[in-house]
Formats: C-alpha cells, structure tokens, sequence
C-alpha cells in the first residue's frame, strides 16, 4: 500500500506512477469539517492568485467548487466566462479532496492532481496539500515558465503555502 497523505491510506485504485510533487501542510484554527468546508464552499474568499501560475491568461477569476465527486472546480472571470479546472475524484467531508487541476494554457491531455487532506490536530486540523504531476508537462510550458523542475517545484509550492495561509487567516476570524 502506498505512504498514507496526511495519515489518510490511498486504495490501490488511487495509486498513481510516481511523480514530481510538492507537499505543503498546514496546521489551521478549526476542526476537520470546517476546514473542509472553508476549504471547498469558501475557496473565493481564501484563494491567493500567483503571476506565475494564473488560470487563465484573463487571471484566475472567482473560483468555485462543485460538491461530490464528478463535481467541477470551475472559475467564474470578471467577463462572466466560465473555465473548468478540473473535476473532483474523491469529495470526502472533513477527510480528503481529489481534484484534476488544469490552467487554460495545458492541452486537453495535460493534466496535474491536488489531494487535499484535513487531519485532527488537537484542537486544530492539518491541511496538507499535494500536487502532483509538474513532470508531465515540458519544461518549455508556459505554465513552467521554463524553470528546471526543481525551481517549478519550489516555486508551486511558495504558491500553496500563500493560498493555505489566507485559509488559515479566515478561519482565524
């Protein structure tokens, strides 16, 4: 069985080829299902856009999530155009997220994946995020902007530190 995401074991359905990935955690003021909720009913609120990885070339608009697996994660942009990011795998309350992420800038076979895990810490809860899948899309992409894989890496993760923060900072409200 492959290393459980933030204690959570993945069946063997879920298993994937190993793949360049960045991992960030971060430990937020609220139970599991509430950072669940924030997390995905909330994302507008909390969503930190990055020059570097916009969803669009139009900026990343005003995201939402569609509930249950088969469900879209979607941007709404200032023009009222609708760009889907990505569906939803796994929809877990409380437990664990599964979403393809795509920018508009990806072909219709270029895809990465975000898992999303909420883990009871005390009075807190861990979100942990990993992104996977930088490796399938040359170094030449637009949406790698060039870098060696290494510095993408870093810098995919710099952006989900951002975004867990301003989700730390509602939730702190």
């Amino acid at each position: 069985m492959d290393a459980p995401i933030g204690g959570v074991p993945r069946t063997s359905a879920e298993r994937k080829a190993v793949t360049s990935s960045v991992q960030v955690s971060l430990r937020v003021p609220a139970n599991p299902q509430r950072a669940f909720t924030a997390f995905t009913e909330e994302i507008a609120l909390w969503w930190e856009p990055s020059q570097l990885f916009q969803i669009t070339p139009r900026g990343d608009g005003r995201l939402a999530f569609e509930p249950g697996a088969g469900g879209r994660l979607f941007t709404t942009l200032a023009s009222g155009k609708e760009f889907e990011i990505g569906r939803v795998s796994v929809w877990e309350p409380g437990r664990r997220l599964v979403f393809q992420w795509r920018q508009a800038t990806f072909r219709p076979e270029q895809s990465t994946e975000v898992e999303v895990s909420f883990e009871p810490v005390g009075e807190e809860t861990r979100v942990t995020i990993a992104h996977r899948a930088w490796d399938t899309l040359p170094q030449e992409h637009l949406a790698r902007h060039g870098f060696p894989e290494h510095v993408t890496l870093q810098r995919v993760a710099g952006w989900w530190r951002a975004s867990l923060g301003s989700l730390r900072n509602l939730l702190s409200k």
